[in-house]
């Protein structure tokens, strides 16, 4: 069967995907987060939003050469070689299911606004677990009700966030906003400390092109939806940014725990906000955790296809890697079990710190394989008279990953750099299995024939081969 016909993303379901997973639970905590650095943090979104915007053309470019399932690996891969590869699709893999345990943990606050009582560790962590594995479910029922799902909870979320964004701006008040810098500092530094806060904001560009071998026509609406799935999330981030600036006062925004929510109430009176951010915040990461599920199977499985990662990612079901989304979901439950047992000073935290530098690897790897692409005159990977605009994209988006990087601090650079490095044993023993299976072929097709090989091939009779007698 042509696995055209099999793929079941179109345009506006690769578009969801990707929106979906851009905006998590994050959105709901972000206007507060930086809000004492003053308004400079807008400008700091508008700089990131642009270079989210050059990453995320770069991955369609690249896609409509290599319109494959694994995005980043696959770019990496074909640039710089299996081990580049493997990195970047390990430090994509353990990103992604690390990331699913802090969404699961994320979502539990917001499902006790909606359904008050006296909270338990144990009512916590089943809660926490429901989330992860509610969305693995739906990713066992295959691609197409994934992208249902997505699809559904994207504009479930998308609709009451936009209308916060600009209704809002019809009761924005410029007295709210501060001033534009705060603290000590030039508004320099402080641009870059909010950049750091807001640096994660756009992570989840690439899903389309992680999961381009289920999008229809790949070569064009990779590029596109991942363009306007960035977008899309650009426009409510940065209004709905803007709107909880100008409805909440300053001073009261720096000590918010609920901003969209106090942003509500500032706009419509009473305090039914909270219940209104609660129910957008669950649907919101729920979708996420949906998207990123099937993030989770995508990145192993196209590795495991090139026999760098185990042969067991390559289960596939109605187009998705089932033992990958089996895979993530352990590890992810086994760390939300671990945040419980351990605390909030525990072992957990550790490991999201670590994710924050490992989301940048396959970027880099991407970005750094597109300009690889450009300047060694690989005229079938490019086309020519776009040159010098995707290098000027190729570069930007180097130059925003790297920002990226600077941004996630020592801690979670050292870290991270430790956790990636422990990946390396895990490709010296892939890589000396594949090494041990091409020997043993090699051995195998070199090794002459025996005389008992010889004599068990049936030779033919002798009256049919004689010539027949003449006299």
């Amino acid at each position: 069967m042509n696995d055209r016909h099999t793929r079941r993303f179109g345009l506006g379901t690769a578009t969801c995907l990707v929106m979906g997973n851009i905006i998590g639970g994050g959105i709901f905590l972000l206007p507060a987060s930086v809000a004492p650095f003053g308004t400079v943090s807008l400008a700091a979104f508008g700089v990131l939003t642009i270079g989210a915007v050059a990453l995320a053309l770069v991955f369609g470019r690249l896609a409509e050469r290599h319109p494959d399932t694994g995005g980043p690996y696959v770019y990496a891969r074909e640039a710089f070689g299996d081990f580049a590869g493997f990195l970047s699709a390990w430090s994509y893999w353990t990103m992604t299911w690390v990331s699913n345990a802090a969404l699961a943990v994320a979502i539990v606050g917001y499902v006790h606004v909606l359904l008050p009582g006296r909270p338990s560790d144990t009512t916590d962590l089943l809660i926490a677990l429901g989330a992860l594995w509610l969305p693995a479910i739906a990713n066992f029922a295959g691609t197409r009700y994934v992208g249902l799902v997505q699809t559904v909870s994207t504009v479930l979320k998308f609709i009451p966030l936009l209308f916060i964004a600009v209704v809002g701006l019809f009761f924005f008040d410029p007295a709210n906003l501060g001033s534009f810098h705060e603290g000590s500092g030039s508004a320099l530094g402080g641009m870059s400390a909010a950049a750091a806060i807001l640096l994660y904001s756009y992570v989840g560009v690439e899903s389309a092109a992680m999961s381009a071998g289920e999008v229809r026509d790949p070569e064009r609406n990779v590029g596109r939806a991942t363009v306007l799935g960035t977008i899309g999330s650009a426009v409510v981030y940065l209004l709905g940014t803007v709107a909880v600036f100008g409805t909440v006062a300053h001073d009261k925004l720096v000590k918010s725990q609920a901003p969209f929510s106090d942003a509500v109430n500032a706009m419509f009176g009473g305090h039914w906000g909270g219940t209104v951010v609660a129910i957008a915040a669950v649907v919101s990461i729920i979708g996420a955790l949906n998207g990123w599920t099937l993030m989770s199977a995508q990145s192993p499985y196209a590795a495991a296809k090139d026999g760098l990662f185990p042969a067991p990612f390559l289960t596939k079901r109605r187009g998705v890697p089932t033992f990958g989304v089996i895979a993530a979901g352990v590890l992810a439950s086994a760390l939300t079990v671990i945040n419980y047992l351990l605390g909030s000073g525990g072992v957990f935290e550790i490991l999201v710190l670590i994710t924050t530098f490992s989301a940048t690897v396959p970027y880099l790897l991407a970005a750094g394989a597109q300009v690889y692409f450009l300047l060694s005159g690989r005229r079938d990977k490019v086309r020519p008279a776009r040159f010098a605009r995707d290098l000027t994209l190729a570069l930007t988006a180097f130059g925003f990953t790297f920002w990226l990087v600077a941004g996630a601090g020592y801690a979670a650079i050292y870290q991270g750099v430790l956790f990636l490095f422990a990946g390396i044993l895990v490709y010296a023993w892939m890589a000396a299995r594949r090494t041990a299976r091409q020997e043993e072929a090699t051995a195998a097709a070199a090794t002459p024939p025996t005389p008992a090989d010889h004599e068990a091939v049936p030779r033919p009779a002798a009256s049919a081969a004689a010539p027949p007698h003449t006299t």
